[in-house]
């Protein structure tokens, strides 16, 4: 069973509450391409004093070339492989608040390594929100058809069921930014403080998976 939590104001002795509850483990978002776990990732790591990872551009740097270049050259299986690597290897390290690519949480040994070793966001976004964003950009592989509407659509219908195991989920959505780190920061406090007061039930953008 689910448990909901409402957002409230947070406190640096707060804020610091949860990166010491998290231990060695770090921060993982996981979503949809578009769902702005970049975006939120960072801001969310200044609020936590944590440093921040991105595993996309790990992967463009470790390869020195793009993720497009790599698609194309090597293909999805070769690009997937190097994921894994990379999303290991950050794990491995000190904690961080890591934002990984769309289809980086569909493997399973990416899913218990971060299941072992952090604390998972899902940033949940439908596909409006997903195309309103995306639209615009040439440097996603995936999308390069001739209906990414439809794309997304079948995307988003084999990965929920996955995404739905991280331990967190917060809705994105169009709202300000510091509002999702607020909610994210929320829903981290309640999972991982005990005696939070944001454990109290309500109903917002925050699910609480135990």
């Amino acid at each position: 069973m689910s448990e909901t939590a409402a957002p409230a104001q947070v406190s640096p002795t707060q804020e610091a509450d949860i990166t010491s509850a998290l231990g060695r483990r770090s921060i993982v978002l996981v979503g949809m391409m578009g769902a702005g776990k970049s975006t939120i990732g960072r801001r969310l790591a200044v609020r936590l004093q944590l440093p921040f990872t991105d595993a996309d551009t790990e992967i463009e740097t470790a390869h020195r070339m793009t993720i497009p270049e790599i698609f194309q050259n090597y293909g999805e299986p070769y690009f997937r492989d190097g994921e894994a690597r990379v999303i290991a290897r950050i794990l491995e390290g000190r904690p961080v608040v890591l934002a990984t690519g769309g289809g980086a949480f569909m493997r399973e040994e990416t899913r218990n390594r971060i299941r072992d070793r952090a604390v998972s966001i899902w940033l949940k976004a439908d596909v409006d929100i997903i195309m309103k964003r995306v639209k615009r950009r040439a440097d996603r592989p995936l999308l390069q058809t001739e209906d990414p509407v439809a794309t997304v659509s079948r995307l988003l219908e084999a990965r929920e069921p996955v995404y739905q195991t991280a331990d967190l989920t917060i809705l994105s959505r169009d709202v300000p930014h510091d509002r999702i780190v607020d909610e994210c920061i929320d829903a981290l406090r309640a999972r991982l403080c005990v005696g939070s007061p944001s454990a109290q039930p309500t109903t917002d953008g925050i699910n609480v998976t135990p």
